[in-house]
């Protein structure tokens, strides 16, 4: 009885191993398929702005909003994630994202929401209002026409959809670079390295009031926090678990608003651009400013320097590479 059992034990062998590159496959073609799966399930938004816009340029711009519109979420979600009750929509941060057509770097570009600047037919205001009155249409309009770059694609991202992500993940590991006890974004975190679940993670990028530097330094934070969301998405962790990986993709694309010619690719670019920010591949900068505290009849706002900020969005448009940050895009005013 023992001679047939040996016999038969190399042939299965050679049967598990035939089995081996059917397995890789089917694995392979599950990776590939379920994003594709996902992307057929993002809401899609109006967003092409009417009027004249500027000229297509060799590059790809993106917007990138976070909105803290709060009218999807129950009460309980509201208090969980220290989101307030305020009506109406709202942007939480404003980034440009430009990937070159050839050499140079992707650049993230960080727009503090109080940047004033003409809103086209509403008089000169914050960027914000400019989400505020007219969504995501007026303010690429508004954009273009301070910037004359062309916006070729929109993408953003709410509130309960920002703390669903990271949670679909596990939470993210971020390096909290000081102390910070902030009660209006619900935190009380130490400073360090650690791994933040939704709710704490939303508040990180929120916190204003524990940031000296308010709104620039929370632009900061939020693109460090984009990096380690596309760092922690294409971690073994992740990619090798097929109820994780199926539940970021998803999770994911129900949680954005993408434009309505907003393509996969333009999509894709956008993520890797983000997941740069975090090797130094991809430059993460904020506009540059000349006054932080401007006094305008909308209140204080944060004034760009025009002729450095310009400057860059030239280099943009004529698609020239970037290697480093330019002069004066650390968000700091210049003398």
């Amino acid at each position: 009885m023992a001679e047939p059992l040996e016999e038969g034990q190399p042939r299965r062998r050679r049967r598990l191993w035939r089995l081996i590159p059917v397995v890789v496959l089917l694995w392979l073609a599950f990776l590939v398929i379920t994003p594709f799966h996902a992307w057929n399930t993002v809401s899609r938004v109006d967003d092409a702005p009417s009027g004249d816009r500027p000229a297509e340029t060799p590059g790809n711009t993106y917007l990138l909003v976070g909105s803290d519109g709060r009218d999807q979420l129950t009460r309980a979600e509201r208090n969980e994630l220290g989101t307030g009750s305020a009506e109406g929509q709202r942007t939480d941060s404003i980034m440009l994202i430009h990937v070159p057509s050839g050499a140079g770097k992707s650049v993230i570009i960080s727009i503090p929401r109080d940047s004033y600047m003409p809103i086209p037919g509403k008089g000169s205001n914050k960027v914000n209002a400019a989400y505020s009155i007219g969504g995501p249409k007026l303010l690429i309009q508004t954009l273009e026409q301070v910037t004359n770059l062309r916006i070729d694609g929109y993408l953003e991202i709410g509130f309960g959809g920002f703390a669903s992500v990271v949670n679909s993940l596990g939470g993210v590991d971020i390096c909290v670079p000081f102390d910070m006890d902030d009660k209006q974004a619900h935190i009380n975190l130490k400073k360090g390295c650690q791994t933040l679940d939704g709710k704490n993670a939303l508040g990180f990028v929120r916190a204003r009031h524990s940031d000296i530097r308010g709104d620039i330094g929370r632009a900061e934070r939020q693109r460090q926090f984009l990096a380690a969301i596309m760092k922690g998405a294409a971690t073994p962790s992740t990619v090798l678990n097929p109820f994780r990986y199926w539940s970021f993709t998803h999770t994911s694309a129900g949680a954005v608003g993408v434009g309505q010619d907003t393509s996969m690719k333009d999509a894709a670019n956008i993520l890797l651009a983000m997941r740069g920010a975090g090797n130094d591949s991809t430059l993460s900068l904020t506009v540059p400013l000349q006054d932080t505290a401007y006094e305008t009849r909308a209140g204080l706002a944060v004034k760009w320097n025009s002729d450095r900020a310009q400057a860059l969005f030239t280099m943009l448009r004529e698609d020239q590479p970037l290697e480093a940050p330019p002069a004066g895009t650390d968000g700091k005013p210049s003398g």
